[in-house]
């Protein structure tokens, strides 16, 4: 338990260091785009003189290191600017679009998950039979299908087609648990897949190589019960696939902004796409930047799991 503690505390230590680290990143980068926040806020015909004037007021020209200082005490407050006009405060706007996009990231993982572990764990069982080549072929198909076509193909079959799912929109849960769920199921599948399809790839081959070590061949030769050594070996196959997750949710995050688009979804996506579209920096920055720390947040509870899974690390 120390082992596990002293560890768990230098990953919490580095947190801050990543989370500084993205933030300069993610200012400097939008630094250089062309839209100038003081013809956002007062229009595109307002004088140079009205320009210069709320600059200064802002401080939009001083040095960027000055900047940068000012955006980090602002960003310690809670405050990430105010979106062009009509202006409102872009933490008004993250809050109401980051637990969709949240939801939808979650839910979008854990049917990654289980697909992985159910066609990983199939064919490592039934290695080069008919089960093992049709979870191959499915992975593969899975690994090259992009998340937006897959979605667009969803809508097409399910949604026009059949008519079983809505074509776009979102329901608050707290009003409907089942319009909730058939309204994200389309855009969880389609941004589920293709990192399920990466991720049964990995259980299988960690699976085929716990099935053949030696404590699994003599747990079946003293007579234990098969479920019981498949569930040993399982555990044990699933500490790498677990140090891949934590990168692939980062590639959740972001299918689901694209995802987000394609479906109609009022979350981060479309707050991105609203701030690209009008040359807003500061919704930009904001909503990127509270992607990025979402996904080290993410990252760093993966890495917790990872150090609780692997006994090996923990007695370092």
């Amino acid at each position: 338990m120390f082992a596990f503690l002293r560890l768990a505390a230098r990953r919490l230590v580095t947190l801050p260091l990543m989370l500084a680290g993205v933030t300069l990143l993610v200012f400097v980068v939008l630094q250089f785009s062309p839209n100038d926040p003081a013809y956002n806020a007062l229009g595109e015909s307002a004088s140079e003189q009205a320009r210069a004037a709320y600059a200064a007021a802002h401080g939009l020209d001083d040095p960027l290191p000055v900047r940068y200082v000012r955006f980090l005490g602002q960003l310690v407050q809670g405050d990430l600017g105010y979106t062009a006009p009509p202006a409102a405060p872009v933490v008004d706007r993250i809050v109401t679009a980051f637990p969709l996009t949240m939801q939808l990231t979650l839910l979008a993982l854990v049917l990654a998950v289980v697909l992985a572990l159910g066609l990983g764990t199939v064919g490592a069982l039934y290695r080069d039979r008919w089960p093992d080549q049709v979870t191959r072929l499915v992975s593969i198909a899975g690994v090259a299908v992009p998340s937006f076509w897959l979605g667009i193909l969803l809508i097409q079959e399910f949604a026009l087609g059949v008519e079983l799912f809505p074509t776009g929109g979102y329901v608050n849960p707290a009003d409907s648990l089942t319009g909730w769920l058939r309204a994200l199921a389309l855009p969880a599948i389609a941004t589920a897949v293709p990192v399920a399809a990466s991720l049964a790839r990995l259980v299988r081959t960690s699976m085929v190589e716990e099935m053949d070590r030696d404590y699994v061949r003599t747990a079946t030769g003293n007579g234990l019960p098969r479920s019981l050594v498949i569930r040993g070996a399982l555990r044990n196959a699933l500490i790498t696939p677990l140090t891949v997750l934590g990168l692939r949710v980062g590639y959740l995050l972001s299918g689901a902004v694209v995802i987000e688009t394609i479906f109609d979804l009022p979350g981060m996506g479309k707050l991105i796409l609203d701030g690209v579209t009008n040359g807003d920096v500061a919704l930009v920055q904001g909503s990127v930047l509270t992607i990025a720390v979402s996904f080290l947040v993410v990252n760093l509870i993966v890495d917790l799991l990872y150090l609780l899974v692997n006994p090996r690390i923990r007695v370092v």
